[in-house]
């Protein structure tokens, strides 16, 4: 197999080049603990003099590498990278926690003693911390006080700090509203990967599908019928994982009376979700829909008909309470517009004009939800990861951060390192 066809069924470029790092930042690792008991690790970049500090996480992924890091701070801004309670693993992703992990963060660094905290949101990240500004303002008795599966969360009694601006980046509209729109509807048995309704193959050229690398086009019928199916299929799967948490829950109330290890067992087993084919959003393939600069092709590589059917995708495995908490796009609290509602703290959003997951009608409307007197929405060429456009012009990290730098430069104090 040539190296061509191994990028193109695997993904490529999401690793982007960025800046060298000031001289005199250090660099300190940290262990916390969360309000309900979890133990997370984060990174502080202290840059001397440096009272204002951006965190930057991701419910799914560790952003140790962010390209982003070293521009900011160039700026003068002290950066905290902090994982969540499991990353790089999201097989039991519950936003609900997540945002207490957050919290976790954000307590720590104004014991610090640093005067502003703000935070950086890319892709996912920007829906988690969304979801966390909009809990952390409320008053703690009116926080979330159970996940989408019914289970007790402690929002109410942790100390969350509301951070004193938002920075977005490329976010989408959340985990669970991308899936909708990418999943494989034309999966007719959700326990084989391979079967099929012919009617519903994005990838049948009966249906409009052209050659791989050539845009498609798709009927409005067909494209009509394919958002129903996706929808049904969404609903198919929440009312598998809430049979499923129905029963967990049942367990742990079953051994809370008995205390018989069997039930115990019961309650600790869950009934793991397998979510085949989920890179299959008509926008990969149709560039006509929604238009702007992307490329062809979707997040996981040049070839959505092959990569669909691969490993790799959104909400591959999980447990019922993450996929009602994360990866449902009718069950989850973490979509970025409803969350987008609490946030009423100076807000910059940018986005890349070659996205392959947030469209220009999402940021419409995520933007639009925004309550903040102080809001400021620019976009910038790039791709979602920050890739180029073509490699001749600067990344989309590099054309971000001129706006991010001159913006902040207006609210709050830089203490620039050169």
């Amino acid at each position: 197999m040539s190296s061509e066809h191994a990028v193109d069924r695997l993904g490529a470029g999401r690793e982007v080049k960025g800046i060298d790092r000031p001289e005199g930042v250090i660099t300190t690792l940290h262990q916390l603990k969360t309000f309900d008991g979890a133990t997370v690790f984060g990174a502080l970049h202290k840059v001397d003099g440096s009272r204002t500090v951006v965190t930057l996480m991701h419910p799914r992924q560790q952003l140790a590498h962010h390209p982003m890091i070293d521009y900011f701070l160039r700026m003068g801004l002290s950066v905290w990278t902090q994982d969540t309670r499991s990353p790089n693993n999201d097989i039991n992703l519950i936003h609900e926690q997540a945002i207490l992990d957050v919290a976790a963060g954000q307590v720590f660094l104004r014991d610090l003693g640093f005067d502003s905290l703000l935070t950086f949101g890319h892709s996912g990240g920007g829906t988690l911390m969304a979801y966390y500004i909009e809990q952390a303002a409320m008053e703690p008795a009116v926080r979330h006080d159970i996940t989408p599966s019914g289970r007790p969360i402690s929002l109410a009694g942790a100390l969350m700090p509301v951070p004193d601006g938002a920075l977005f980046l490329a976010p989408h509209p959340g985990q669970g509203i991308v899936l909708l729109n990418c999943i494989d509807p034309s999966v007719a048995d959700d326990a084989d990967p391979m079967s099929i309704i012919p009617e519903l193959d994005l990838f049948d050229p009966a249906n409009g599908f052209a050659a791989p690398g050539t845009s498609s086009s798709y009927s409005e019928d067909f494209l009509t019928e394919y958002r129903k199916a996706q929808l049904r299929r969404i609903k198919h799967i929440d009312s598998v994982a809430k049979e499923r948490a129905a029963e967990a829950a049942e367990a742990r109330i079953k051994f809370a009376a008995s205390e018989d290890p069997r039930d115990r067992r019961a309650a600790l087993a869950p009934r793991i979700i397998t979510t085949y084919r989920t890179d299959a959003d008509p926008r990969y393939v149709a560039l006509q829909l929604d238009p702007n600069d992307r490329p062809y092709g979707s997040l996981f590589g040049r070839r959505p008909d092959l990569t669909n059917y691969g490993l790799v995708g959104f909400g591959r495995l999980t447990t019922p309470e993450a996929w009602l908490s994360t990866w449902s796009g009718l069950s989850s609290n973490a979509k970025f517009e409803r969350c987008a509602a609490g946030i009423h703290i100076p807000t910059l959003y940018i986005e890349f004009s070659g996205d392959q997951a947030a469209y220009s009608h999402d940021a419409d409307r995520m933007f639009g939800a925004i309550p903040a007197t102080d809001k400021t929405r620019m976009s910038v060429r790039g791709q979602h990861f920050g890739q180029p456009l073509s490699a001749d012009e600067p990344t989309g990290y590099e054309a971000a951060s001129v706006i991010f730098e001159k913006w902040l430069d207006e609210r709050f104090h830089l203490a620039r390192s050169n």
